[in-house]
């Protein structure tokens, strides 16, 4: 079962030409959700504006090679390894949940453009992929929806609670869930193929409805914002002050009267407790 390509013992069923059009359907339905809700909520129109903004309060500019340096880092932390979680649990969820999503549909489009009928045998590597994507999916999106999400963990809601924002990883946990269930009771034209089918259409198709596009711009806000912190601008946020200088507290006396001559740090409190069902 785990060496077995599903996708090529349907050829005999379904055309392959419909399946590889169906994943050429996605990419674009993917792609057009992206760019309306770009449209929609005029995310690079702001984006580009802000960046321009930031240009002109910049103390220095930025070279380019330190720019590649900035982007390297940015592809290190907040793409490959998801550093901007310091919650040591939602990271390894994030982890699981994207890196299954990437080796499953990777593979499933291997499956199916490359090995796409028995008469072209599957290498077994690809099918045992495709189940550990699905797998590492599941686990991590399962993992986050039960007991990670704030609205969960740190409010007190039920898990069942559904909102429009939910609809990506919901769909995404519905895609994985059914594609497992359709392999393990040993593939072909069923009902858990269909609701397969059914729930990878809502979560390629639902783009414009769902979280999915902030996930193309998320790097490049990582990317905009350490360029205004290396070039002094900030996103036109007053600097970091050390509220124990002398200085800071001749130019803020408001400082040493409330707080007195060795205030203590107020950085970062929110993290001294979890919060819980506040």
């Amino acid at each position: 079962m785990f060496t077995s390509n599903h996708f090529a013992e349907l050829s005999a069923s379904i055309p392959t030409f419909y399946m590889q059009g169906y994943i050429v359907l996605m990419v674009l339905l993917v792609m057009g959700g992206t760019i309306l809700d770009m449209m929609h909520k005029k995310s690079a129109k702001y984006f580009f504006a802000n960046a321009e903004k930031a240009k002109k309060s910049a103390k220095r500019e930025v070279a380019g090679g330190e720019k590649v340096s900035i982007a390297a880092s940015v592809i290190a932390k907040e793409v490959l390894t998801s550093g901007e979680f310091s919650n040591p649990r939602r990271r390894l969820s994030h982890l699981l949940t994207m890196y299954g999503t990437i080796i499953f549909i990777v593979t499933t489009a291997i499956m199916i453009f490359g090995y796409p009928t028995p008469e072209t045998p599957t290498p077994d590597l690809l099918p045992m992929l495709w189940h550990i994507g699905a797998l590492m999916l599941a686990v991590g999106g399962y993992w986050f929806w039960f007991a990670i999400r704030v609205d969960v963990s740190a409010e007190g809601l039920p898990w069942f609670r559904f909102e429009r924002a939910d609809l990506f990883i919901l769909s995404l946990l519905a895609t994985s869930t059914f594609a497992l269930l359709w392999s393990f009771t040993g593939g072909g034209l069923t009902i858990f193929f269909a609701l397969f089918i059914l729930s990878s259409t809502v979560l390629f198709g639902g783009v414009y409805w769902s979280k999915f596009a902030h996930m193309f711009f998320k790097p490049a806000a990582a990317y905009q914002k350490k360029i205004t912190r290396a070039d002094g601008s900030r996103e036109n946020l007053p600097p970091d002050y050390d509220l124990t200088d002398p200085a800071v507290q001749a130019k803020f006396p408001d400082v040493p009267m409330y707080m007195g001559k060795n205030p203590p740090n107020m950085g970062l409190c929110i993290k001294a407790e979890r919060a819980k069902h506040y």
